[in-house]
């Protein structure tokens, strides 16, 4: 058994018209299909809805309907739907009803591209990609790097329009100008973009020779784009508004790739930088100090006796800049060895004398044993 229709559009048997009108426009958005995906529950809603609204809009069938409980659906006239200059609905007694008007709340709801009158079609610029190569220094401490890319760019000869100077286009046929045309579904029409025009509502017959009626044209573009101390090698950052110029809108963006060039003295381990520091086996038992290098020039380090071969040594503050965020992180110096090669006669004798001294070699101890396992950390 069907619903009573004051009851399915929430209003009392003495409603206005207007009343009915303003219960069938929320109720409408509220169960639309496009906005219930899948939710069969909201598609009855809606059916229902809008069979009660087409009965209780139209004085004739509303008497009817009060009177008898039922009616006849055949009597409304779907003519005017694709009149041009608006998409209207003739129902009974209410006259023309701009359906447009009942559904624009829907659309803006969505969010969808759907438009009345003469609004122009608003197309964002596509976006652009490009790579960029830095030094280690450069992303340590952030720097100003200079881009060149190709991109479209507004026409200098018809300003973006598509038509030749001194022409004008004419008003699409199909949507009369619009950019939109009317679909029926039911007793519900939808606006759609108009497949002749493409939504522009108008025709060009005259295009712009410069740019051939697309309104843009691929011209070089040189900026520069500054890169923040920290960032990563293989991260990508967003240049707003530095990608394609729309005629029809807001430009796109650039997704600018950074990589980072191998540095031929530190590999990078977060914010922090390693340093491989090797020396001879005399500095690594006598003690020395060295030479390293940082991202701002040279220092020297303590190096202390019998330090052994993997040690690690850390200077505080003397790594990468730390993205977004104060401080650095550490340069670690890890200690290696040198290992001589090529030993003449003389040079073996005296290792091999120093080694029975140390205790290096077995069966022959020493007070000094070992000294060859504790320098390069072998116990």
């Amino acid at each position: 058994m069907k619903r009573d229709y004051y009851d399915v559009l929430g209003v009392n048997r003495n409603a206005s018209e207007d009343e009915i009108k303003q219960a069938y426009r929320r109720l409408a958005i509220q169960y639309h299909p496009d906005r219930n995906p899948g939710n069969k529950t909201a598609e009855e809603k809606f059916k229902e809805i809008n069979e009660a609204y087409e009965v209780l809009s139209d004085k004739t069938k509303r008497q009817q309907y009060d009177r008898f409980g039922t009616v006849d659906n055949s009597g409304v006239d779907f003519s005017g739907w694709s009149a041009p200059g608006g998409v209207r609905v003739n129902v009974g007694g209410f006259g023309d009803v701009d359906i447009g008007e009942i559904f624009s709340d829907f659309f803006d709801v969505l969010g969808g591209d759907v438009r009345t009158g003469t609004r122009r079609r608003v197309v964002k610029g596509s976006d652009l990609r490009h790579k960029v190569e830095l030094t280690l220094k450069e992303v340590a401490f952030g720097s100003e790097v200079p881009i060149e890319i190709e991109r479209d760019e507004i026409c200098p000869d018809c300003g973006g329009k598509g038509y030749r100077p001194g022409t004008m286009p004419k008003t699409c046929p199909v949507c009369h100008g619009r950019g939109q045309v009317a679909v029926t579904r039911g007793f519900l029409t939808m606006a759609q973009t108009c497949p002749h025009c493409g939504g522009e509502g108008k025709i060009i017959d005259n295009p712009c020779n410069t740019c051939r009626g697309k309104g843009v044209v691929r011209r070089p573009h040189k900026f520069t784009v500054r890169v923040p101390a920290g960032v990563s090698d293989g991260s990508t950052l967003k240049i707003a508004g530095a990608g394609n110029l729309s005629a029809k809108g807001m430009p796109g963006d650039l997704y600018l790739t950074i990589n980072v060039k191998k540095d031929p003295n530190f590999v990078r381990q977060d914010d922090d930088l390693i340093y491989e520091l090797n020396l001879t086996f005399y500095q690594l038992v006598t003690g020395t100090e060295a030479s390293v290098p940082t991202l701002e020039g040279k220092t020297r380090v303590r190096i202390s006796p019998g330090t052994p071969v993997g040690t690690i040594l850390r200077l505080r503050g003397q790594g990468i800049q730390h993205l977004n965020k104060r401080g650095r992180g550490d340069l670690l110096i890890k200690i290696g060895v040198i290992i001589p090669k090529n030993l003449n006669e003389r040079q073996k004798l005296a290792l091999r004398e120093f080694a029975r001294l140390t205790g290096d070699i077995p069966g022959q101890s020493s007070d000094n044993s070992g000294i060859f396992k504790k320098v390069f950390g072998k116990q």
